[in-house]
């Protein structure tokens, strides 16, 4: 099995999230690449979050930084230096490096609810966010795969004739949010922990 594998975690904590979607092509919001139309709906476009006085780049910067707990992964993680000692970009695949051996144990238990409440930081701090989901009333959202080689993974779905068929849990997770006007999360105590460590450096 893949160790990256998010479907195991999904399947064990979150069955209400589990299993595959299927919408009309013609009637959904479609985003994958930042500069793209819904681009802004995407957990990796750069819109700044600021939680207990430290500034995250996006979404995916804050729930990526939210699977450590050690000292020195944590820092080498906010400073994009992967586990080969490499400068990285990218924080997906920084802290990526450093699993599972470096994640915290109990991240399968809390791996929804972390990107819930990164994605309400950014629903309260971005209005261009908040403007967009408005715009999507009425249509699916969807997070389309980004690799056209492989199949669609937990968080998105890929185009199959004339519907969007996957997961796509980012997706759901975004329609939960506009359509109730927050999502309902639940963390560790020391789920903000992390932050600490980057203050101090």
């Amino acid at each position: 099995m893949n160790k990256h594998s998010v479907h195991p975690f999904i399947k064990e904590f979150y069955p209400e999230y589990d299993g595959i979607q299927s919408y009309p092509a013609s009637q959904c919001a479609v985003f994958c690449e930042s500069r793209n139309e819904w681009g802004i709906l995407g957990n990796m476009t750069q819109t700044p979050i600021v939680v207990n006085g430290v500034t995250f780049k996006s979404c995916e910067h804050l729930f990526q930084m939210m699977k450590f707990t050690e000292q020195e992964t944590v820092v080498k993680v906010w400073n994009g230096i992967t586990a080969h000692g490499k400068k990285s970009n990218s924080i997906k695949m920084t802290a990526k490096s450093y699993e599972p051996e470096h994640r915290r144990a109990d991240w399968g238990s809390m791996i929804v609810d972390a990107l819930k409440f990164a994605m309400m930081q950014k629903y309260e701090q971005c209005e261009a966010f908040r403007k967009e989901l408005e715009r999507s009333k009425g249509l699916y959202i969807v997070e389309k795969q980004a690799n056209p080689n492989k199949k669609a993974d937990t968080w998105s779905a890929k185009l199959e004739g004339d519907k969007w068929v996957g997961s796509n849990l980012t997706g759901r997770l975004l329609m939960e949010l506009r359509d109730n006007g927050r999502l309902e999360y639940s963390l560790p105590e020391d789920a903000l922990d992390f932050i600490r460590i980057i203050k101090k450096g």
